[in-house]
C-alpha cells in the first residue's frame, strides 16, 4: 500500500515523460479509498468519485474498497492500510478531538456532502414525532457506519438514550433498511445526507415516505448540548413526493487521508478533484457539495486539511 502510492508520486513528480515511458508502473498503481457497506451512501459516492477522478488524470488509480464504515476506516487509515476513506461528520469529530481514544493525526483530503440526520417511516404509518418512535423498533444503520453515532447525539440532546428508549436495530448492511420499513420489521430508519439510497427506497416504495426531524424546539435542545452539530435543510424534491423542505441538523462528511499521505499526491487529488467539481456534480447529486470552499468551510480546524491540498487551495485563492 505504502509503496504504491510512494511510487504514484515519484511518478506524478516525473511529469509527462514518466507517463509515457512508466506506463507499466502507472497502470498497476493504486491509491485505496475504504467506503462501507454495500447499500449504503458511502459505497454510491466512493464508486463515483473514483469513476470521475480516474476518468480526469490517467495517473491516478483509485480503487474503491468496502468496510465495515467510519469506524473501521479510520484505524485502518492510522495503520496505513487505506490511502484514503470516507469517514461520517461525527466519528470524524470524535477522532480529532480525542473523544474516548487519543486524537488522530490523519487528514483531510476533501468535505463530501453535509448529513442531516432524520427518520423514515411509511406514509401510512400513525408516527409523526421523534417521541412518537420511542419504544418502537427502529434501524439506526449499519454497525460501524457513522449514521448511529449522529443518532446517538441528536436523541441525547432530546434526554433520549437510543439502546434505552428505542428497540435499537443495528444492520449487517445497510441496504437492507428500507425493506424491513417496509414490510413492518422496523417501524423506521435512521439515515443522513441529500439522496441518501435508504431514504430513496422507501421514498420510491408502494407505501411511500414521511420524513421525521427534530422541530425547532429540539434543534435548539440539541444545539445547547452538542453545539457541533449544524443546522442543514433538505431541498425539497430530494427525495420522490417531498414536496418541502426539511430542516435537520448534522455535520460534514469527509475524505481522510493517512497521515503520511505525500504532499505531492493529496496536491494532485486536490486539483483533480476542482477541475472536476462540475462533471461529479452531474454524475452525483451528493457530489454537489464537494467543492474547494465547502472543504474550507467544513473543516472543524484549517489546518487538518493535509499541507498538499491546502497549498492548491492557496494557488486558487479559496484560502489565504
Amino acid at each position: 500500500m505504502r509503496f504504491a502510492t510512494t511510487l504514484l508520486a515519484a511518478v506524478l513528480l516525473a511529469g509527462p515523460a514518466a507517463a509515457q515511458t512508466g506506463g507499466t508502473a502507472i497502470s498497476t498503481t493504486t491509491i485505496s479509498l475504504g467506503t462501507a457497506t454495500p447499500g449504503g451512501g458511502f459505497p454510491l459516492y466512493g464508486n463515483a468519485f473514483a469513476e470521475v477522478m480516474n476518468a480526469a488524470d490517467p495517473q491516478i488509480a483509485i480503487a474503491p474498497r468496502n468496510t465495515k464504515g467510519s469506524s473501521e476506516n479510520i484505524p485502518l487509515l492510522e495503520k496505513g492500510e487505506l490511502d484514503l476513506a470516507l469517514v461520517a461528520g461525527e466519528p470524524a469529530y470524535e477522532a480529532f478531538a480525542g473523544i474516548g481514544r487519543a486524537p488522530v493525526r490523519l487528514k483531510i483530503l476533501t468535505a463530501i456532502y453535509s448529513n442531516p440526520g432524520m427518520f423514515v417511516v411509511r406514509a401510512d404509518s400513525p408516527y409523526k414525532t421523534i417521541r412518537d418512535l420511542v419504544g418502537q423498533p427502529v434501524a439506526f444503520g449499519a454497525k460501524g457506519s457513522g449514521l448511529p453515532i449522529l443518532a446517538r447525539y441528536v436523541l441525547d440532546g432530546l434526554g433520549l438514550k437510543q439502546d434505552e428508549d428505542f428497540k435499537a436495530v443495528y444492520l449487517d448492511r445497510a441496504g437492507d433498511g428500507p425493506a424491513m420499513v417496509e414490510d413492518g420489521r422496523v417501524a423506521a430508519l435512521w439515515g443522513a445526507g441529500i439522496g441518501w439510497p435508504g431514504f430513496a427506497a422507501v421514498a420510491s416504495s408502494a407505501s411511500g415516505a414521511r420524513f421525521i426531524a427534530p422541530s425547532a424546539e429540539e434543534m435548539t435542545r440539541i444545539r445547547a448540548k452538542h453545539a457541533f452539530l449544524k443546522p442543514l435543510l433538505v431541498p425539497a424534491y430530494s427525495y420522490p413526493k417531498q414536496d418541502a423542505p426539511i430542516a435537520s441538523l448534522g455535520s460534514w462528511s469527509f475524505v481522510l487521508t493517512r497521515e503520511d499521505l505525500p504532499d505531492d499526491v493529496a496536491y494532485r487529488l486536490a486539483k483533480t478533484l476542482h477541475g472536476v467539481e462540475a462533471v461529479f456534480c452531474k454524475k452525483l447529486a451528493q457530489a454537489c457539495e464537494t467543492t474547494a470552499s465547502n472543504t474550507v468551510a467544513a473543516a472543524p480546524r484549517p489546518e487538518l486539511i493535509h499541507p498538499g491540498v491546502m497549498k492548491y487551495f492557496r494557488e486558487i485563492g479559496v484560502v489565504k
